[in-house]
């Protein structure tokens, strides 16, 4: 069995993968090294990671998750989180409800501190998911899927816009 502890200070902070990292001018606005927990602890139900930010960055682009409620608690620093229309500051020792819906619970959380901006982030974790970017008009389909026969953990990630989705019928 997967030891079922791991203490913040132990947790890797790593950035994030390839073809995942923002580039080009994204690059100056979103920054994040993320430590993926849940998976070190073995967990099934709920997915959680730290999710650290440099200051003046975002970790994620604004999003609304249409099946999986999130929670954040803040760790170190302080920043703001916008979720729909509203924006509140939050610092050390907050805790942040992320429910399920549409633009009006699109969040994005900012750090506007001077010094890097670290949470604790939880969520239920139904799969296959669906994101609104509500900012750009696009929608991301994300799922876990087997692992692959060298065991590597499957997943699939779509993300486009409803305007250039092609007609189910084409080319049947």
């Amino acid at each position: 069995m997967t030891k079922p502890i791991l203490n913040i200070a132990d947790a890797e902070l790593l950035p994030r993968p390839p073809g995942f990292a923002p580039t080009g001018e994204i690059a100056e606005r979103y920054d994040a090294r993320i430590a993926r927990v849940s998976a070190q602890l073995g967990a099934q139900k709920l997915g959680y990671n730290i999710t650290s930010v440099p200051p003046g960055k975002r970790a994620f682009p604004p999003h609304s998750h249409r099946f999986n409620e999130e929670m954040f608690m803040v760790l170190e620093g302080a920043g703001e989180v916008t979720i729909g229309k509203e924006t509140y500051p939050i610092r050390q020792g907050d805790i942040v409800a992320l429910l399920t819906g549409g633009p009006e619970s699109a969040h994005v959380v900012t750090n506007t501190g001077s010094t890097e901006l670290k949470y604790l982030a939880v969520s239920t974790r139904i799969s296959p998911e669906i994101c609104d970017y509500p900012t750009t008009g696009k929608f991301g389909v994300f799922a876990e899927l087997p692992p692959s026969t060298e065991g590597k953990p499957g997943f699939f990630r779509h993300v486009g816009r409803e305007s250039l989705a092609a007609d189910y019928w084409e080319g049947g």
